[in-house]
């Protein structure tokens, strides 16, 4: 599954569907590899391709909008569906390099059934990620942290920390952790006293702070000892306890919620199937089947009752995963990213 391009040859198993059986044949699906696209390949494109009979592609999709907007501005386009983050597929439709999605081609309740973010002008959600705080339980012998103000208290939860070597949570946690309420947090982080109220909060940890780069270094840190918490991406820290049987709690509060999501390529030769494959694709069911194998929040509230029960608590959007969460402000990181990054360089550099 990690080679580029493959080909996953399926035979129709229903018949009826032959207005998508020509075109999809044809269809181009682009994600990120590994585990993720490996479970989406399972309980969504091969269901898929079943239906519609013929040939679906699938190819690797690094990030960003660069390779999107190569294909199109070449006229080259050999993407049909691509798995984006809600803040690129932003950026392409901007640019104007993704179809747009209108909801009443999707399945019944559209609107008012994906969760805030779910639906936008070129992207349909799939699947809602998270970074959150975890911690190792044998590093407290007593009580264990609950809140994210936890995570910036020495005192009673003593040990090393690690955190992603990035502003983006770094300092919304530290205002959450200063008693700024989620729903003002970027409101606060908009203005210079409130990046330096943050960066004040970060110093009183900062000495105890462990910087990571990857997506596998936090269960690792834990797992080693080398941090007692650590801030990580949700759906890494779910498969450390139930495959790998670690010792590792979920510290729900103040998680940051990242919408993942399918986009159509503009100049798609294939619209009609990749149209298609978006409804199949986010459908209840579809959505419920994707977040059982990944334990990533499906972006349909009706998705949620048809979670395998087993995973449903690890869920970023479970109703109880959620009361005091942030998810991720797309325009705000988009305005102020650079300044922020500049900011945070100089503040790692001092002592």
């Amino acid at each position: 599954m990690r080679s580029s391009l493959k080909t996953l040859a399926l035979v129709a198993m229903s018949m009826g569907v032959a207005s998508m059986h020509a075109a999809a044949s044809e269809l181009v699906f682009a994600s990120w590899g590994g585990s993720y696209q490996d479970a989406q390949n399972t309980t969504t494109v091969q269901p898929f391709a079943a239906k519609a009979g013929g040939q679906v592609k699938i190819d690797t999709y690094n990030g960003g909008i660069a390779q999107i907007r190569s294909q199109v501005e070449t006229n080259n386009v050999t993407w049909d569906v691509v798995d984006m983050q809600l803040s690129d597929a932003t950026r392409a439709c901007d640019e104007g390099l993704l179809e747009k999605i209108d909801p009443a081609t999707l399945p019944a309740s559209a609107k008012t059934d994906f969760l805030p973010g779910g639906l936008s002008d070129c992207m349909v959600g799939n699947v809602a990620w998270s970074t959150v705080i975890t911690y190792n339980k044998k590093a407290f012998k007593g009580a264990e942290p609950t809140k994210i103000a936890d995570f910036f208290d020495l005192k009673r939860f003593p040990g090393k920390r690690a955190l992603r070597k990035s502003p983006e949570g770094a300092l919304e946690w530290a205002l959450l952790a200063d008693g700024v309420a989620p729903g003002n947090v970027y409101k606060t982080l908009s203005t210079p006293a409130g990046v330096d109220r943050a960066l004040k909060k970060l110093d009183t940890i900062k000495s105890s702070i462990v910087w990571w780069e990857t997506g596998a270094q936090p269960p690792q840190l834990l797992a080693d000892g080398e941090v007692a918490m650590s801030s990580a991406y949700c759906n890494r820290i779910y498969t450390a306890v139930m495959q790998d049987k670690k010792p590792f709690g979920f510290l729900w509060d103040g998680e940051i919620k990242n919408i993942e999501g399918y986009a159509i390529v503009k100049g798609s030769k294939n619209i009609k199937a990749a149209q298609e494959f978006v409804r199949y694709a986010t459908s209840t069911d579809s959505l419920a089947k994707l977040a059982s194998a990944t334990a990533l929040g499906p972006m349909r509230q009706s998705s949620l009752a048809k979670v395998d029960p087993k995973v449903a608590p690890y869920l970023p959007t479970a109703p109880q995963n959620q009361k005091d969460s942030i998810t991720s402000d797309v325009a705000f990181w988009a305005d102020h990213s650079d300044d922020l990054n500049q900011r945070f360089a100089v503040w790692l550099g001092q002592k």
